[in-house]
């Protein structure tokens, strides 16, 4: 307070000089770089609109060919534009095949899978980053090395195994053998390397447990890259097709990948507005969440790779 009242009446002083504001720092202005010619732009441009036409004229071919007629699917010159929309391509895809059943199972074992999966990448990741034991790197380096092994390896092992324990055609059959993933526990654990060590030792002095810690301290600083991991695992449980196709049996316990390859069976390959009606309700969800969280996902695989 002392110092307070004497600091005012120094600067209130008649004999004191006048305070002077700071000096702002002037804005660094970025120094433009060397004019591209004018061919090089050009051709930039136009490897812009070959890539943009590669991935999008399929994906608009698509969505127009599910609201085409019929005979305008297959015609030349191409009908780019449906004359009329057929909406009731949807309605024959939806009662050609259990549809109902097929996108009910594939929300049980997205979502339920996802949550699993993060589940365990996360406690992982928190062991290997904040957790000292005897031989931690070398489990470490078989788990990531194990991301240069194809998944199919795999398969025969974890069908012996589900059909072992005889939960062949049920959801703990196809949920279960996905949940063990390395790519997202290495992903949350690169951004866990970036928590800073006093932060997690000052938890700890206060006697917080390693739950504690990982749920207060870790988890809100990671949170970015968490949800990044989530929403990658959550589009690959959504378009898996291999290991559902092989553990299921009946059409009740089919995903949508598998029912769009019911679906083709049914309507025979004449009738392909249907089957591109069922291919938009398979491919539409995904298409949307990736749309909406495109910036988060390769943010957030961009950061992974740069601070490995």
């Amino acid at each position: 307070m002392s110092l307070t009242i004497d600091r005012k009446d120094e600067l209130e002083s008649p004999g004191a000089p006048p305070a002077t504001a700071a000096p702002r720092p002037r804005p660094v202005r970025r120094r433009p770089g060397p004019r591209r010619p004018l061919p090089a732009t050009m051709a930039l441009y136009v490897l812009i609109a070959a890539t943009f036409a590669l991935f999008a004229v399929p994906l608009y071919w698509l969505f127009s060919s599910a609201l085409k007629p019929e005979h305008e699917i297959y015609t030349y010159p191409l009908t780019w534009v449906p004359s009329s929309l057929e909406w009731s391509n949807f309605a024959d895809a939806w009662t050609s095949a259990p549809f109902g059943a097929f996108l009910r199972n594939s929300i049980i074992t997205t979502v339920v899978g996802t949550a699993l999966e993060i589940g365990v990448a996360l406690l992982s990741a928190y062991a290997f980053a904040f957790v000292y034991f005897r031989g931690k790197m070398i489990v470490f380096a078989v788990m990531v090395g194990s991301l240069m092994l194809p998944g199919h390896i795999t398969l025969l092992v974890n069908y012996i195994t589900i059909s072992n324990l005889g939960w062949l055609n049920t959801y703990q059959g196809l949920i279960l053998p996905g949940i063990g993933s390395a790519f997202a526990m290495f992903l949350i654990y690169q951004q866990m390397r970036q928590v800073p060590e006093e932060l997690v030792d000052a938890a700890r002095m206060d006697g917080t447990s390693h739950m504690r810690r990982m749920h207060a301290v870790v988890i809100p600083i990671c949170r970015p890259m968490i949800l990044t991991a989530t929403l990658i695992v959550l589009i690959t449980k959504w378009n898996d097709f291999v290991w559902p196709l092989i553990v299921t049996s009946t059409s009740d316990m089919r995903t949508l990948p598998i029912g769009l390859m019911f679906l083709r069976s049914q309507e025979g390959y004449d009738a392909w507005g249907p089957v591109m009606a069922g291919t938009v309700i398979v491919a539409a969800p995904m298409l949307i969440v990736f749309f909406l969280a495109q910036r988060r996902i390769i943010g957030g695989i961009t950061a992974g790779a740069l601070k490995g």
